[in-house]
Parts: C-alpha cells; sequence; structure tokens
C-alpha cells in the first residue's frame, strides 16, 4: 500500500509567503509541543505507513529528559501518543523495516512497536558495574544501528567519565570500546562499518563546579579496538574548534560537517590527502543534511534572535540553485527553547520527502516538504 501525506486529512498546508512553496503541518495537537526527530535519526518508517515524533508537556523536562514519542499512522488516520517512551537526549532511533522505535532511559535501552497494542521490550541496559549509583546524563546522544544491525552505539556521560561502545541487540553485554575523562558525543555508527563510529569532542556541563569548557579538535573516529583519531590532525590550520553537527554520507565513504561562519562542508575520513570540501557557502548556516545522492541539501539557518533572521533552505548542488522553505521562521518563546526547538530538517523516506519542526504557526509544529516540489522549484 502507498501512503501519501499529501492526501491525509492530520495535515494542513501552509505556504511560504515569499518563496511560495507548500510545506504540510501536522495538525491534531496530541502534545503541546511536537517536534520533527534529530537529522541524523529518520523517522518514517521504509513504507511510509508510520512517522514517529518528539513530544513535550510543558512546562515539564528539557532537551535532555521529559520529552516522549508519539506516532502518526497513515493507515488508520491517527496520531497514538506513548507516554511510557519517555526518553534522554535525542536518542529515539526508528528501525525503518519494521516501524519500531528504540529510546534511551535511565540506564537502559527499551523499544516498542508503532501499534497501539504494543508493549515496550527492555533490549539491553548500561552496565551498573560502570554507573556506580550515578545518574546517567546520557546513555546516547543519537542511537545509530550498527552496519551489521547487530548493535546500537553507546556514547554515555555518567557524572565526570565518558563511555563509547555498543549494545547488542540480542541482549548481549554491552561492549565499552574506551572510557574518556573529557567530553565525546554525538556518536554515530558509521552505515558500512560496524566496528567504526563518528564521535565528536564537546562542551559539557561539570556536574560539580558548573564549568563548560569548549572543544578543540571535533571530529573523530573510533574503532571497536579502542582507537581514536581526529578527522583533523592539526585542529588549528582546520579550523577544528569551528565544526560542528556533522553526519555520515549514506554509504559512509564521507563526513559531513558545518563549519560555521562558511558554510556545509564534506570530507573523506580515511585519505590523510584528502582535502575538506565546501559544499554549500553559508555564513549563518547551524545545521544541515543531504539527500542519499548527496546531489541536495536542506538546512537551517539560525544567526540567533538578536542577529539575524531563522530560514530553512533547500539547496540544489546540481543547479547551484536554492530556495527557502520557509524565509521567516520565528524563534521559539524563551520558555520553550530549553526543548531545544531547532528545524533539524532531515531528507526520510527513501529521500521522498523532508522533515522538519516549525513555528510559523505560532507553536511548534511537525512539517512535512516532497522533495520533488523543491527539486523543480531549483532546475
Amino acid at each position: 500500500m502507498s501512503f501519501r501525506p499529501e492526501e491525509s486529512s492530520l495535515f494542513t498546508r501552509w505556504r511560504d509567503p515569499s518563496s511560495q512553496v507548500e510545506s504540510l503541518l501536522l495538525d491534531p495537537d496530541t502534545a503541546p509541543l511536537q517536534q520533527s526527530f534529530y537529522y541524523t535519526n529518520p523517522s518514517f518508517s521504509a513504507d511510509g505507513r508510520f512517522l514517529w515524533i518528539y513530544c513535550a508537556f510543558p512546562p515539564a523536562g528539557n532537551g535532555n529528559q521529559g520529552r516522549s514519542l508519539a506516532v502518526v499512522d497513515f493507515e488508520l488516520q491517527q496520531v497514538r501518543h506513548y507516554p511510557e517512551t519517555g526518553f534522554l537526549d535525542a536518542s529515539p532511533a526508528v528501525d525503518l523495516a519494521s516501524g519500531e522505535v528504540y529510546w534511551c532511559s535511565g540506564l537502559e535501552i527499551w523499544k516498542r512497536g508503532p501499534l497501539a497494542g504494543d508493549s515496550p521490550v527492555l533490549v539491553n541496559r548500561f552496565p551498573a558495574s560502570l554507573a556506580l549509583n550515578r545518574r546517567p546524563w546520557r546513555i546516547a546522544t543519537h542511537l545509530t544501528f550498527s552496519a551489521d544491525r547487530r548493535a546500537l552505539n553507546i556514547d554515555a556521560e555518567i557524572g565526570r567519565q565518558w563511555f563509547i561502545g555498543h549494545a547488542p541487540l540480542d541482549g548481549g553485554d554491552v561492549v565499552i570500546w574506551r572510557q574518556f575523562d573529557r567530553c565525546y558525543n554525538h556518536g554515530q555508527f558509521s552505515p558500512a562499518a560496524p566496528d567504526l563510529q563518528l564521535i565528536n569532542q564537546d562542551s559539557s556541563t561539570d556536574p560539580v563546579t558548573g564549568e563548560s569548557p569548549n572543544y578543540e579538535n571535533r571530529m573523530w573516529l573510533i574503532r571497536r579496538d579502542g582507537h581514536a583519531a581526529p578527522i583533523f590532525a592539526d585542529a588549528t590550520a582546520s579550523g577544528a574548534a569551528k565544526h560542528g553537527h556533522e553526519w555520515w554520507s549514506a554509504d559512509g565513504r564521507h563526513v559531513w560537517y558545518i563549519h560555521y561562519g562558511r558554510g556545509v562542508m564534506r570530507v573523506n575520513p580515511f585519505s590523510a590527502t584528502s582535502e575538506p570540501e565546501l559544499m554549500w557557502a553559508s555564513d549563518t548556516v547551524s545545521h544541515a543534511h543531504t539527500d542519499t545522492s548527496e546531489s541536495y541539501v536542506v538546512a537551517d539557518c539560525q544567526p540567533g534572535v538578536a542577529t539575524g533572521i531563522s530560514k530553512v533552505i533547500f539547496y540544489n548542488r546540481k543547479t547551484g540553485r536554492e530556495i527557502a522553505l520557509v524565509s521567516h521562521l520565528p524563534y521559539p518563546p524563551d520558555d520553550l527553547r530549553r526543548y531545544h526547538v531547532h528545524p533539524h530538517a532531515q531528507f526520510c523516506l527513501g529521500d521522498r520527502y523532508i522533515c522538519y519542526t516549525t513555528t510559523v504557526r505560532g507553536r511548534i509544529d511537525v512539517a512535512l516538504v516532497p522533495v520533488a516540489t523543491l527539486i523543480g522549484l531549483t532546475q
């Protein structure tokens, strides 16, 4: 069966007044705040029936804890909220084949199916012998599946310790690849190699002092044997302190990232002689994502409330043309920013749609745009 959000009664059409691009905005207010997934984690099942979203119920929770999940069911034309899915960080990941969603709660990883009659299932648990009765800040920033589909990544932060590793999907013992005494997070399994992860230095608030030192050399690769090395050996020459918001290309051959103040970049991390490529120049881009073919890019540009207009933009690398999905995106109210309300636009459902979070109706909504429409407008 083919499911088309354009034909769903669950969405209202909204047209950007400047670009005339039409977005589909999710209508049912299942929760006061409804967000798209973090852009590295696709949330549409492969058959197009299920779309998972984040939910929040202000003033409860924030971007690290207190949010939960709902699923849009295009066959039954329903949005169902599952309060038992309360998750840490941006951990939820969807098995695109089954439509099941995985998330972190406390020291545990859980999953459940998308149907109302499905029940939560415990997948794995971070070792209590390492947690030592401490509360975790995270178990995974965002869960990703290993290339062999046998495990989920771990980049746990507990106290002043960080643990990189993996949790087998069959419930076997969690394997710690390496322990660090500074923050490494945003772990993502390589889509091509099951023994390889992209991890990133990041700032983190010390649980005792409250200090939050910045990172020095952002992007690293780590292998199962614990060997870790930065993608750019010379942090100063590469401007690595200004790198961020990274993701793997679909084939695992490149790492894409933002060089703040310059634009969207790409690098081959497996070649010592490879030079980073500027794929799209933009001095305000914050997050970005690319389709499987790496021909198209979508980004949110958020210079800041005091310094510029927030936008969501589609860029056609084949033609060099761009168009705004949203040309003037209102910043969320101060009391909602703790939920990490960024557009986090992503290609999904086989690159048929872009899914993002929008604020154009004065509330936090999930939005979809057909990619074919954007390609046609940028020919």
